[in-house]
């Protein structure tokens, strides 16, 4: 069948009509500001808050950590903190002589630890997304206090919350196991730290 040039161009015309009526979607692209760990692996920093030294009160603690991120989910990382021991409830209600001399209160620490996170994000609101980790340790290491070192193993949880793809904030808490003797037979004393840190990525 023959189609005549009227035909032809009266279907051409429809043709661009039909197109030119097509609806194009009008969509509104958002920008999210999301801060996520950038491509350095290593994390160091500073932390600070209250170590509950077992039968010597709590006392305030400072350090300093570094962390060695494997991957996304495991990393490895090695702290130093120091506190100086209060009294003993005895040494306070009996006013005798101390247990320890005033060096031998200074209270240090080192362990090296392997960490899993849980990932996950904070949203703070529609545009403001925060990437946030909640951690778990398992490490040993060593405790300076009476006078003596004592081997230690520490067990910790915190939360991480990434500000930017460089910099984070912490707060954790760490039990250091330790043998202690200084105030009688030998016993298994957990000493609860209560911390709170800020850390750069590098």
């Amino acid at each position: 069948m023959l189609i005549s040039a009227s035909n032809l161009a009266f279907a051409q015309a429809d043709n661009r009509a039909s197109v030119q009526n097509v609806i194009e979607p009008d969509l509104k692209r958002r920008d999210i500001n999301e801060s996520s760990i950038d491509t350095e692996d290593f994390e160091i920093g500073v932390f600070a808050g209250v170590i509950s030294i077992e039968d010597f009160s709590s006392s305030s603690l400072v350090g300093a950590q570094l962390t060695y991120h494997i991957n996304e989910d495991f990393f490895v990382e090695a702290s130093y903190g120091q506190a100086t021991a209060g009294e003993t409830s005895f040494e306070l209600l009996s006013g005798g002589a101390p247990f320890l001399t005033e060096d031998e209160r200074e209270y240090s620490f080192y362990d090296l630890s392997l960490g899993y996170n849980l990932n996950g994000e904070v949203f703070l609101s529609s545009d403001w997304i925060f990437n946030s980790a909640t951690y778990f340790t398992l490490g040993a290491g060593s405790t300076e206090f009476g006078g003596d070192n004592r081997f230690t193993v520490s067990v910790g949880a915190g939360y991480r919350l990434l500000l930017t793809d460089y910099f984070a904030v912490h707060v954790g808490v760490k039990d250091h196991i330790f043998n202690s003797e200084i105030i009688g037979e030998e016993k298994t004393t957990h000493n609860i730290e209560y911390g709170l840190g800020a850390t750069f990525f590098f």
